[in-house]
């Protein structure tokens, strides 16, 4: 007999024929005596014939394959009763191998993970009830599909049960809720066919420096019974979102572009009578924004569309986030969805979240910020994905988009290759005369400026906004606060205030503050290039 048979003979005694009633060993053992095996074929082939390295080289792959095979057993076998293998546990609850079984998938917007989690409570509740219960395997079990995790469980003994993974998460503006970032629930569902059958649903939270997004992942023994429970778990997300009437905003994750948290925002306290505009304009506005609303019914009978897009435009401070404001706080039934900034790039998230929850409000504030960005999937601009995803919406959707901006200049062009998303523009303009003296009267309330001064200043304060006046008189009482007495504040702080901040080294602010500057003025006298400030040219009002 050669070197690599005698091996191979000993190999199949140790391994292969262990006779019966002999003590079983556990893959640790194993692994240890596949090792001094595959030690001893080493040594045996090293000194071994020429002719005899094929069979010796075959020899020793094969047990190191199978010393392979055992250190991974080791390594991952339970250790201890603590570790309760999975399979057995989903095999019992389902009455067949869950590995032969299909796994359907829903993926979840990020901003709706708390309407899963509520859903599928509710889902279980009406269904007679039910278990959950967690899977271990740490971080890895975060890269794997639940197929991939059933697979691994059943040939090597990953991902044993464990307990399940909450995380708390904002459902109102003073509420939060621990979900379930992590489970298995393990329920019966009754799809009005079969009859109550076993079900088992993986429920998993966005993790953001991971990527992905929050999933439900469902196995079950009988066709179609999975779909029939994504279906369920869906209806109720919309009837029970934790999002439906509020006023949010959503962020987007620096990991992953479309994922994100959600931010509730109490609903502003707006009246009509603090929104200081033209006559009539309001209004407009409002007619157009919640008149639709109220009469929502009517129109879709008469054959209307519901769905519309606003747009307020003008110089900044004139007023157009306190109209937005007015006009969220009298909708006091409406899902309201708020994007600014880079926010925007989210604005088909939004879209698909106020046509689940309509009635629904969804603001864009300062488009023209974007109007020329790309977002992280497509080359044309940010702006052209807002008004696709007006257009998107089915007819009779009762959503308004309601975009403000400070440079309809720049939304111009985009307007006009996209026609027919925006059917209402309104100008904000700068308060004339009349209005100054409303905004003071708005902002000084009970304070003691008789109606000469008020009067007076109105008329000082040409070309400035409503957030000039209010500044104005921040700065009045502050003048009397300074001299040692805030009851004192009178006329004088009032004038010497407006006379300071339409002084000529006040000009910047005014221009901050969305006031008109003069545009720069250039000649033989003026001592070389004046540096002045202009508002942007707008559109003429709808």
């Amino acid at each position: 007999m050669n070197r690599s048979s005698a091996f191979g003979s000993s190999f199949s005694a140790r391994w292969s024929d262990r006779p019966e009633g002999a003590r079983a060993t556990s893959p640790g053992e194993d692994a240890h005596a596949a090792a001094h095996g595959a030690a001893g074929a080493v040594a045996d082939s090293a000194g071994g014939a020429a002719d005899d390295a094929d069979d010796d080289l075959g020899a020793f792959l094969t047990a190191f394959n199978r010393l392979a095979e055992l250190a991974s057993r080791h390594v991952h076998e339970p250790r201890g009763s603590s570790r309760q293998p999975l399979v057995p546990v989903l095999e019992e609850h389902l009455g067949t191998d869950p590995c032969s079984l299909p796994v359907l998938t829903e993926i979840l917007s990020p901003f709706r993970a708390a309407d899963a989690d509520v859903a599928l409570e509710h889902v279980i509740a009406a269904h007679g009830g039910g278990t959950v219960i967690g899977i271990g395997g740490g971080d890895q079990r975060w890269h794997s599909g639940l197929s991939e995790i059933l697979q691994a469980a059943g040939h090597y003994g990953q991902f044993p049960v464990g307990p399940v993974d909450y995380q708390t998460v904002p459902v109102g503006p003073d509420a939060e809720r621990a979900c379930v970032s992590f489970g298995l629930h393990l329920f019966r569902f009754d799809d009005g066919t079969h009859g109550p059958r076993p079900v088992a649903v993986l429920q998993r939270a966005a993790k953001s420096n991971y990527g992905g997004m929050p999933q439900l992942e469902v196995v079950a023994p009988v066709d179609g019974l999975a779909a029939a429970v994504l279906a369920g778990v869906r209806e109720a997300m919309n009837a029970r979102s934790v999002l439906r009437g509020q006023v949010v905003t959503f962020a987007a994750s620096q990991f992953e572009p479309g994922s994100g948290g959600v931010t509730f925002v109490r609903r502003p306290d707006v009246g009509a009578s603090d929104v200081v505009l033209p006559e009539g304009l309001l209004g407009r506005v409002e007619r157009h924004v919640l008149g639709i609303a109220r009469h929502r019914a009517e129109l879709v009978a008469a054959g209307q569309h519901l769905k519309r897009g606003v747009l307020l435009y003008g110089p900044p401070g004139t007023g157009k986030t306190h109209t937005v404001r007015y006009l969220v706080g009298a909708a006091q039934d409406a899902t309201v969805i708020l994007l600014s900034g880079m926010s925007l790039q989210l604005v088909s998230q939004a879209a698909d979240t106020a046509r689940a929850l309509q009635p629904a409000i969804v603001v864009l504030e300062d488009c023209d910020l974007v109007a020329e960005e790309r977002s992280h999937r497509t080359a044309s601009p940010l702006l052209f994905e807002v008004l696709d995803a007006l257009d998107g919406l089915a007819a009779d959707a009762d959503v308004v988009f309601l975009l403000t901006t400070n440079r309809a200049d720049i939304l111009e062009p985009a307007l006009a290759q996209r026609p027919g998303r925006v059917d209402l523009a309104v100008e904000i303009p700068l308060p004339d005369t009349e209005a100054r003296r409303a905004l003071l009267e708005l902002y000084a309330g009970d304070l003691p400026f008789s109606a000469a001064v008020r009067d007076e200043v109105a008329t000082t304060a040409a070309g400035t906004t409503a957030s000039f006046v209010k500044e104005l008189v921040r700065r009045a009482v502050l003048r009397a606060v300074e001299g040692g007495d805030a009851a004192a504040v009178g006329d004088e702080d009032l004038r010497t205030s407006v006379a300071e901040m339409m002084a000529d080294g006040g000009a910047l602010t005014r221009v901050l503050l969305g006031g008109e500057a003069e545009r720069p003025v250039r000649g033989p006298t003026s001592g070389g290039a004046s540096f002045g400030w202009t508002a942007a040219p707008g559109l003429a009002p709808g």
